[in-house]
């Protein structure tokens, strides 16, 4: 049984609906501040608990695994419940877990707090839905993409938190800081949203029917293209403050200043992204996304090099590499790419899962967090085993390649089943107008 009418149908969107996407917006940006904290609080915490880069990958990437995880869950309570009130639980949750990190001492205790602090990610789930269902289908992607440009939390995590580090002497203010601001935005939020109940899925509807879905090859598709642009994302963000850091030996003030520059963009531009896929439609966007960070990925992976041409006259060196100016400038073209791709992907979605948005942003919500997750262990493992830092961009160079291909072969025959349509209707329409012709 499908949900009741929402203002999907509708021309206009609801009047309250720009006040449920501000409110929305604000607190998924606070949210998304506190999953990416170990981006910076890592930093620290390596030398206090002398990791090795996997270890450090491992810490950044917990509460990631945890804000993948209850996506699906979150999505689905969602459907059933109203976005409201799981959003509001979803984010009073963590307070504590968020304030308990100031104490922790070992790496098992980060790894564990870590876990519960990434149910703030999973909030994710919980306002795609919740904000999608104010709003015409028209405007869903441009809604969508508001929303998720609370991605900048990234951003605003990188901002922040070094200059309490820097103020207090410690990094153990952060956490402090984080959980009463998460505290007071699940307050602000209950008191600016709001609920409607025609937006549920119907009581008598199953939990399996609405998981029956996931089945659907479509909603696999979206997940790996989703992977790669907000799984990338993700992984990058938490990444790159230490990669400035080891790389090209900045301070953590000028790192994480620096790491804003793919952060920010990949969050706030990812409304932009929205209205983008509402124009051209979600699969040219997606696929234009999918070359820019591909050429770029391309030029980041190359390692310094020092090359000795045996010449005639002698030897000749050169030396190859990517400096913090170039590096800054390809990953801020990354982060605008990743965030228009992120809203097209969404928009698919939101074009052919009207009554289970919940559910499908979920799942798909689910891999790129996991990828999210996998990524900075991935990066750290591939520096200890060989020391060569850029072969962070090798794998997300290679992630693309894969998704590229598999986007080409998922929809060519849809494509060629389009044009036998288009071909069909107009030898049709040829051979009416022939019959007409000679009746005449």
């Amino acid at each position: 049984m499908k949900a009741a009418p929402s203002p999907q149908a509708d021309a206009v969107p609801d009047s309250r609906a720009w006040r449920v996407l501000g409110s929305s917006t604000f607190a998924f940006t606070i949210c998304f501040a506190v999953w990416m904290m170990f981006a910076i609080l890592g930093i620290p915490l390596k030398q206090q608990l002398h990791l090795t880069d996997t270890e450090f990958g491992l810490v950044a990437a917990m509460p990631v695994l945890t804000g993948s995880l209850a996506r699906v869950p979150l999505g689905i309570w969602t459907d059933r419940f109203g976005g409201r009130i799981v959003f509001f639980l979803t984010m009073i949750a963590t307070v504590v877990p968020i304030w308990l990190v100031t104490y922790a001492t070992q790496l098992w205790q980060f790894l564990v707090l870590g876990l519960f602090v990434g149910f703030a990610g999973a909030s994710f789930s919980v306002g795609t839905p919740y904000v999608a269902r104010w709003f015409p289908k028209s405007r869903q992607g441009f809604a969508m993409g508001i929303f998720g440009a609370g991605n900048s939390g990234a951003a605003l995590n990188k901002f922040v938190a070094p200059v309490l580090i820097i103020a207090a002497g410690s990094w153990t203010i952060v956490p402090k800081v984080y959980s009463v601001a998460m505290l007071v935005t699940a307050l602000l939020f209950w008191v600016f949203s709001a609920s409607n109940p025609a937006h549920r899925v119907t009581t008598s509807t199953s939990v399996a029917s609405q998981m029956r879905v996931l089945a659907d090859p479509r909603v696999l598709r979206y997940s790996q293209y989703y992977s790669v642009v907000f799984g990338g994302y993700v992984g990058l963000s938490l990444w790159m403050p230490q990669y400035y850091v080891n790389q090209y030996g900045f301070g953590i003030e000028q790192a994480a200043f620096l790491a804003a520059c793919f952060s920010l963009p990949g969050g706030v531009l990812r409304a932009i992204g929205g209205w983008l896929s509402d124009r051209y439609g979600a699969y040219r966007t997606t696929w234009a996304v999918m070359w820019v960070a591909l050429g770029c990925f391309f030029l980041l992976s190359y390692p310094p090099t020092d090359f000795v041409i045996h010449s005639a006259h002698g030897p000749l060196s050169l030396h190859i590499s990517t400096g913090p100016v170039f590096y800054t400038v390809l990953m801020f073209i990354v982060g605008i790419a990743m965030a228009v791709g992120k809203a097209s992907v969404f928009k698919f979605i939101g074009d052919e899962y009207t009554d289970n948005i919940g559910a499908v942003s979920g799942v798909v919500g689910l891999a790129g967090g996991l990828a999210g997750f996998i990524l900075p262990i991935l990066f750290g493992l591939l520096v200890d085993l060989t020391g060569v830092r850029t072969t962070c961009f090798m794998l997300m160079f290679g992630a693309t390649v894969v998704s590229l291909l598999f986007m080409h072969f998922s929809f060519r025959p849809e494509a060629v089943a389009h044009g036998r349509a288009v071909l069909q209707r107009k030898e049709q329409s040829e051979i009416a107008t022939l019959k007409e012709t000679s009746h005449h």
